[in-house]
C-alpha cells in the first residue's frame, strides 16, 4: 500500500487571487499560456492520457475555457480532479512542498533578485579566506560559461543565486576540490543562520562543482550537494518514518526535506528518468510514501522563459505517464500536483504565484473517477488525505500534527481501510 505523490515543478494552473501581493499579474498561467503560445508555431498536440486524467476539465474548471483548443479531448476520465491553493506566504519550491507535506508557512524564505548584500558578502570572503565573484541571479549553465575563465585564472569562487532562496556556489573541480567546495558551503549555511539574527538566512545552499576547460564548461549535477534548512515542525514524511513506513525520495525531494526522515533517496535528474525511476520504485513491495519530483518544468523551462520546451515537456509526460498508472497496485493512491506556477511567457524568470492541478488516481474499487473536487483550501490537503487513507498505519493523536483537511471521504464510497 503506497501513496504516490508526483510534483510537476513549477506547472501552475492560473493565478491565485492574491498573486498581485507577490508582483505577479492576473494573466499568469503556466500551463495555458505556454500550450497557447505552442500552438501558434508548433500546431497542436493532443493529450489523451492527460485528458484521461482529467487536465482537461481542470483547465475548463479553473479557467472557464474550451480544453479542446488546446488539444485536450473529450474522454472518459478515470481520476477525480480539483484546483489546490498554496495558503504559505510564499512561493518557493521549499515551501510549497513543505505545504504539500502539512506545514503551512506564514514567513517565506528570502530572495535576492539584486544579489547579496555586500556585508553578508564581505564576511563570507573574511570566513573562506578567499574573494568571490558573480554575486547576481543567474542561470547556473549560463554562469559558468561567464566566469569560468575568471574563477579557473584567480580561485575565487562563484556565488549567484536564482529566483528560489538559495546561495549556490559554483567551482571547477581542479581549481577548488569537491572536499573544500563542501567546506564553503558549509561555512556559507552556518553564516546564513546565524548572521544578523539569520536574517539573510536562505533555503538552500547549493554546491555546484564543474569540469571542463576554455568555456567548455559543464556541470558535475551528480556531485552536487544542497546544505538545507530543516523544516519547522512535524510533516507527513516524519509521521509515515516514525510509524516505520517507508519513505522514498526521487529527484530532489530529499534536499528539500534535509534528508529528514528519508529512508530511500533516490537522487535522478531528468524528468524520464525520475518517472521511470518512481515506476520501479512503486513496483516494489512495501508499504509507505513515494514522494518524486518532476524538476525540468521549472528548471529547464519555466526559469528560462522557454515555453516550447514545457510543452515538449508535457508530451513526453504525456507519452509515458500511463506507465505508472499502470504499475501502481489496487491499494495504492497517486496524486499528481505541482509546488508553485512558473510562467515562462511573462517578463520574469522567477516563479509565480499561481493554484496548480490536483488529480487523484486510485485503483481501488471504491474509488470514484470523475469527481471534481473544487478548489481546495491548501495544498496541505495532499497530506492530510494521505493520512486518512493509511490511518489504520498511523497513530490517530499524530493526524492533527499536520495541516489541511481531507477529502478523501470525496473519492472513496467508503474509507474505512
Amino acid at each position: 500500500m503506497k501513496a504516490i505523490i508526483l510534483v510537476l515543478d513549477g506547472l501552475g494552473i492560473g493565478a491565485q487571487e492574491d498573486s498581485h501581493l507577490f508582483n505577479d499579474p492576473k494573466t499568469c498561467n503556466t500551463l495555458v499560456n505556454s500550450l497557447k503560445n505552442y500552438l501558434k508555431t508548433n500546431g497542436i498536440y493532443y493529450f489523451y492520457n492527460l485528458s484521461k486524467l482529467g487536465l482537461g476539465k481542470i483547465i475548463e474548471f479553473k479557467e472557464n475555457i474550451s480544453s479542446k483548443e488546446l488539444g485536450f479531448v473529450d474522454i472518459d476520465i478515470i481520476s477525480s480532479y480539483g484546483v489546490l491553493t498554496e495558503k504559505s506566504n510564499a512561493k518557493d519550491t521549499i515551501t510549497g512542498h513543505w505545504e504539500l507535506a502539512g506545514i503551512i508557512s506564514n514567513k517565506g524564505f528570502p530572495t535576492f533578485p539584486n544579489g547579496f548584500p555586500q556585508d553578508l558578502i564581505s564576511e563570507f570572503e573574511s570566513r573562506i579566506a578567499r574573494k568571490v565573484i558573480g554575486n547576481k541571479v543567474a542561470s547556473g549553465t549560463e554562469i559558468i560559461k561567464e566566469l569560468g575563465d575568471l574563477h579557473v585564472k584567480t580561485g575565487y569562487p562563484i556565488v549567484y543565486t536564482s529566483a528560489d532562496s538559495v546561495f549556490q556556489i559554483a567551482a571547477h573541480i581542479d581549481v577548488i576540490s569537491l572536499e573544500e567546495l563542501y567546506k564553503i558551503c558549509e561555512i556559507a549555511f552556518d553564516l546564513l543562520k546565524n548572521y544578523k539574527g539569520g536574517i539573510y538566512l536562505t533555503a538552500r545552499v547549493i554546491a555546484r562543482p564543474f569540469a571542463g576547460n576554455n568555456g567548455n564548461y559543464y556541470r558535475l549535477n551528480d556531485k552536487r550537494k544542497d546544505f538545507s534548512v530543516l523544516p519547522p515542525r512535524t510533516t507527513l514524511l516524519d509521521i509515515f518514518y516514525q510509524s516505520n513506513l517507508e519513505v522514498v525520495a526521487v529527484g530532489k525531494v530529499a534536499d528539500i526535506f534535509a534528508n529528514k526522515s528519508i529512508t530511500k533517496s533516490y537522487k535522478v535528474s531528468g524528468n524520464l528518468s525520475i518517472l521511470n525511476k518512481t515506476i520501479e520504485v512503486v513496483k516494489e513491495e512495501f508499504n509507505g510514501l513515494v514522494f518524486s519530483n518532476l524538476v525540468d518544468f521549472d528548471t529547464l523551462y519555466g526559469h528560462r522563459q522557454d515555453y516550447v520546451g514545457m510543452v515538449n515537456a508535457l508530451i513526453e509526460f504525456d507519452q509515458n505517464i500511463m506507465k505508472l498508472i499502470n504499475s501502481i497496485s489496487y491499494d495504492d493512491i497517486l496524486f499528481i500536483v505541482a509546488d508553485h506556477g512558473n510562467d515562462p511567457t511573462d517578463n520574469s524568470t522567477d516563479h509565480t504565484r499561481e493554484h496548480t492541478p490536483l488529480i487523484v488516481y486510485s485503483k481501488n474499487q471504491r474509488f470514484k473517477s470523475g469527481v471534481n473536487l473544487g478548489y481546495r483550501e491548501s495544498f496541505s490537503d495532499v497530506a492530510k488525505t494521505i493520512f486518512d487513507y493509511f490511518k489504520n498505519y498511523l497513530e490517530n493523536d499524530l493526524k492533527d500534527l499536520i495541516d489541511g483537511k481531507s477529502f478523501l471521504n470525496l473519492i472513496f464510497e467508503s474509507y474505512l481501510f
